[in-house]
């Protein structure tokens, strides 16, 4: 009851891991998606349209440009007139002070002179009096007028007619009477009496000014939904740029609109989930290991969502061409670490996702296709560094070709194209040159092993496999013969063959603590002999054990603990097994200290290599190596492993089964032929 408890939880924790890889994926898209549906043309007037044919595809004004709209503001400015506020009391309160002040008259000036200056600064506070600055700014254009508001009336006014405080001033004493004593004037402080009685008002100056800009024209036009634009190859002229740019600012005004902006990201919401999940389903129905390793998920929804997200960056900021991310890396990686169809299926999802951020998606749908194709069709097997180098060049090729020969149906005219593309591709090029160190921090990242990993695991050079050769020289061998025979079967069932080859290397590395233990390092004396049943089989079941500590001390992959692991699967020490059943019949036996640890292999590979290796060890034991013996051998041994369940839990069919033992029994025959005696020569 138990462990259907914890069956259930890890099923449901498992389902729930998927499923937030999966919502994750999509939300981080649809979030990093661009929404303004910003120009992505290249538009020059002079220049001929390259792309296809364009529709209104709603009615829109045809907008004014920023530099027409300036100058009918500026003009309209020109004619403005600012309004200002009439202050009466300020003459009356200004006159009467002077008066009070100067009661008894100026001294040296002839008391009629009163009279003059109260009567020269009522007229000038008659005309108006503004601020000296305002005033010079006004001033400069001599036709400048402005509204003068007084109460409840409003006049314009001339600027020439009116003073600032300074000129105000200097009016005073232009009058012939008060500028013969100038000299005596001046030292009453006279300006003390003039102050501005027309004070600008700001509010109703500005409310004036924005209706009457208000009512500019912005559009000149309209252009109906349905009405065609330019056509592709139509040389853009001033008119064909205006509508186009018009088009651009409607469709991003739109945009901003919350309603708009809300259908938006449901349509991306919508577009993006229909791609994912249906990756996803395809993974659910024909790749199911897959599905059920949240390593593997993790890995191809992080790529498809990193290289989304870096597209949708790239056009949000519009700084660089597209095609400068490398997007042929996708398939690169899958294929080294899956398989070409998951490769396929999942490159294609990330370019459609990434078309609907574009406005001209055919172009880059035709030549990332092709680059995810190529990168899969040249990686058919990775068994070197170079083939990587050979994909990147060849992908470079191709794209510029695939996007050379789409410019050549576009346009007849060679002159016209924009070979700035090319060199956005060509700098792809180089950007997948570092597939390789990329590479290897995938398997680091997401716990895969890539066949360049195998392959340099399964240097004879390499530390473990150099000591093996040394210390147990039987096992040695034994496990060459038994990558070797592994490797064919893998070869002709459709398996990984050289994970089962650096698998089969590996598989007894646990033999080398103790080697003389196990009869293919012995010469002469048997060390089982003094041990019980028990103990000897305990023996042999510790190279699987130590093979497995050896291999967390020497940081082996996962998958190669896998082999050493299941080689036996679940299997007895038969030997020690049926000898100890024989020779104490009437006592109990313990089955599990005669069962290896186990588990039963879960893979195709490993189901080889348990064939391989138990077939290539009882092979030795054969009187003599006829085609019947190997034959009975062969089928014997593996009829047995499939009656005692070693491969229920493991992908393999009869008939790989049946090739397997084709295979196993052609190549002993090989092994094992019978060579000619040489005659010696007379004498």
């Amino acid at each position: 009851m138990k462990n259907n408890q914890l069956i259930g939880s890890a099923y449901w924790r498992n389902l729930l891991t998927r499923i937030l890889i999966v919502v994750g994926t999509i939300a981080l898209i649809v979030w990093t998606m661009p929404r303004d549906n910003e120009n992505n043309y290249k538009i020059e007037v002079g220049k001929p349209w390259r792309y296809a044919d364009f529709t209104a595809p709603f009615n829109f004004p045809i907008y004014k440009s920023e530099q027409v709209v300036q100058r009918q503001r500026d003009s309209l400015l020109r004619e403005f007139e600012p309004y200002y506020n009439l202050d009466p009391t300020v003459e009356g309160r200004q006159i009467k002070q002077f008066t009070k002040d100067y009661a008894n008259g100026i001294p040296g000036v002839p008391s009629e002179c009163i009279a003059v200056i109260i009567n020269q600064l009522h007229q000038l506070y008659g005309k108006g009096i503004m601020n000296t600055s305002e005033y010079n700014s006004l001033h400069a254009d001599t036709s400048k007028t402005i509204r003068i508001v007084d109460g409840k009336s409003a006049s314009s006014e001339p600027v020439k007619e009116l003073y600032s405080t300074v000129g105000a001033y200097e009016q005073l004493f232009a009058n012939p009477v008060l500028s013969e004593f100038k000299e005596q004037l001046t030292k009453c402080s006279l300006n003390d009496y003039i102050l501005t009685n027309l004070v600008y008002d700001k509010e109703r100056s500005e409310a004036s000014q924005d209706d009457m800009l208000g009512n500019i024209p912005l559009a000149s036009g309209v252009v109906q939904r349905g009405e065609k634009i330019i056509d592709r190859g139509d040389i853009v002229d001033e008119r064909a740029y205006t509508i186009l740019q018009s088009f651009y600012r409607e469709n991003e005004r739109r945009q901003k609109d919350d309603v708009q902006l809300s259908l938006v990201i449901l349509g991306e919401i919508l577009y993006v989930s229909i791609l994912i999940l249906g990756f996803t389903i395809f993974l659910w129905n024909y790749r199911r290991d897959y599905f059920e390793k949240p390593r593997s998920m993790s890995m191809l929804y992080a790529l498809i969502a990193l290289f989304t997200v870096a597209a949708s960056i790239l056009v949000s900021h519009n700084v660089l061409h597209i095609y400068i991310i490398p997007f042929g890396m996708v398939p690169i990686f899958i294929r080294v670490f899956m398989d070409s169809r998951t490769a396929f299926m999942a490159h294609t999802m990330m370019v459609l996702i990434c078309a609907a951020i574009l406005q001209h998606p055919l172009e880059f749908i035709a030549v990332e296709e092709v680059a995810g194709l190529v990168a899969i069709f040249s990686l058919r097997e990775l068994s070197s560094r170079s083939q990587l180098f050979w994909t990147a060049v060849l992908i470079s090729g191709s794209t510029i070709l695939i996007n050379l020969s789409l410019n050549w149906i576009r346009d007849n005219d060679i002159t016209q194209i924009d070979y700035s593309e090319f060199n956005y591709l060509f700098i792809n090029g180089l950007l997948l040159f570092c597939s390789y160190p990329l590479l290897y921090i995938m398997e680091k990242a997401f716990n895969f092993t890539s066949n360049i990993t195998l392959i340099e695991l399964s240097d004879m050079n390499k530390e473990l496999l150099r000591r093996m050769s040394e210390v147990a020289p039987g096992t040695f061998q034994h496990s060459i013969q038994v990558g070797n025979l592994a490797a064919e079967i893998a070869n002709k069932i459709g398996a990984k063959s050289q994970l089962v080859r650096t698998g089969a290397l590996y598989h007894d590395i646990g033999k080398t603590t103790n080697p003389i233990y196990f009869t293919e390092n012995q010469a002469g004396m048997n060390p089982h002999d003094g041990k019980t049943y028990v103990e000897s089989a305990q023996m042999l079941i510790s190279h699987v054990t130590e093979g497995l500590k050896l291999a967390d001390k020497y940081n082996l992959p996962q998958v190669i603990r896998d082999f050493i692991a299941t080689h036996h699967g679940l299997g007895k020490t038969k030997y020690f097994y049926v000898k100890q059943k024989n020779d104490f019949p009437d006592e109990p036996v313990d089955d599990l200290l005669f069962t290896y640890p186990g588990p039963n292999p879960s893979t195709k590979e490993q189901a080889i290599l348990m064939m391989a290796d138990a077939v290539e060890a009882a092979s030795r034991s054969l009187p003599d190596y006829t085609e019947q013996s190997i034959r009975g051998l062969v089928n014997r041994i593996i009829d047995t492993q499939m009656d005692e369940g070693y491969f229920r839990e493991c992908p393999i069919t009869f008939r790989d089964v049946q090739y397997a033992k084709t295979v196993l029994i052609e190549k002993l025959k090989t092994i094992y032929h019978t060579r000619i005696s040489y005659p010696e020569l007379k004498k």
